[in-house]
């Protein structure tokens, strides 16, 4: 990637030789101030598909319960619109956004199902398109960035290397349409195609654009050392989901230890959005209140 947190703090460090050394301490603590009063949190649709599904709840309703227990933004998944594939009409789309700014709310994110693992070019073309149209819809209500996903590679006619490097074309495609619309488009490391840290920052610095970004799913990865992997790609992260928990190297779930994902997201010095997603039965609204209340009792 041209840029990264990392290259960002390495640059501050030599800014004394341009700025002095006043500016630099200004600079300095400025940065300590901000450490961790610049993380910001979200939830994402998802925690709520059923109830979105059946219509016991609308994004309204899921704006209301973000602002209720304090959240900052919500993320909005494009399949929960009922016009999905097709983008929503701009009377939909502006509603929703006012609707935010009366509750304080961003809306922080957006989101489309694509596969780019599919050796299909026709199928692969359609969700290009699908990605660039939703981008369009991404920028009309301020959202800065858009997830997509990698697919799953199911054909067995194909190794991994040819189907990674047409879905680095498909990226790249994609990240120009996300620059024309100011959107950054987003990876969720979803556990379909990429597994693990090396594997996700290989793709991230050979698409090599600012508007091709990482949405990091801490339950995404795999791992005999999960907490390990965030760690690692945390300098790449634009958007952060923690979920209840994390995955073991034979995919078996266990409980997440949001109090440590906290301090690693603090300590890499990230500013951006945190979104909880609950995939558990139960009353969604009061884990995710845990959850929430978990995570930030890790921050110093």
């Amino acid at each position: 990637m041209k840029t990264t947190r990392r290259n960002v703090l390495k640059n501050l460090v030599l800014a004394p030789l341009f700025l002095g050394t006043n500016r630099l301490m200004a600079h300095t603590n400025l940065l300590d101030k901000k450490k961790t009063s610049r993380l910001q949190y979200s939830i994402n649709a998802y925690s709520f598909n059923t109830e979105l599904r059946n219509g016991e709840m609308t994004f309204y309703d899921m704006m209301e319960y973000a602002a209720n227990i304090g959240l900052d933004a919500i993320d909005l998944t494009g399949y929960y619109f009922n016009s999905y594939p097709e983008a929503p009409s701009n009377k939909e789309l502006f509603d929703l956004k006012r609707k935010a700014l009366e509750l304080g709310l961003d809306i922080s994110w957006t989101g489309v199902r694509n596969d780019f693992a599919t050796p299909n070019l026709a199928k692969r073309n359609n969700d290009i398109e699908l990605i660039k149209n939703w981008l369009q819809v991404s920028s009309k209500i301020g959202s800065p960035i858009m997830r997509v996903f990698t697919g799953r590679h199911k054909n067995k006619n194909y190794s991994k290397q040819d189907v990674k490097q047409w879905m680095l074309n498909d990226f790249k495609t994609c990240a120009k349409y996300g620059e024309l619309n100011g959107v950054i488009v987003g990876l969720q490391n979803h556990d379909e195609f990429l597994f693990t840290s090396d594997e996700i920052i290989d793709v991230l610095e050979k698409v090599n654009s600012d508007w091709f970004g990482l949405i990091l799913d801490c339950g995404s990865l795999p791992s005999d050392d999960t907490y390990r992997e965030i760690e690692n790609l945390a300098p790449y992260a634009n958007y952060y989901f923690v979920k209840e928990h994390i995955k073991q190297k034979d995919s078996t779930k266990v409980p997440a230890d949001l109090k440590r994902i906290a301090k690693i997201i603090q300590s890499s010095n990230y500013r951006g959005y945190v979104s909880f997603e609950s995939l558990k039965e139960g009353n969604t609204k009061e884990i995710i209140k845990d959850m929430f209340s978990e995570f930030k009792s890790g921050l110093n």
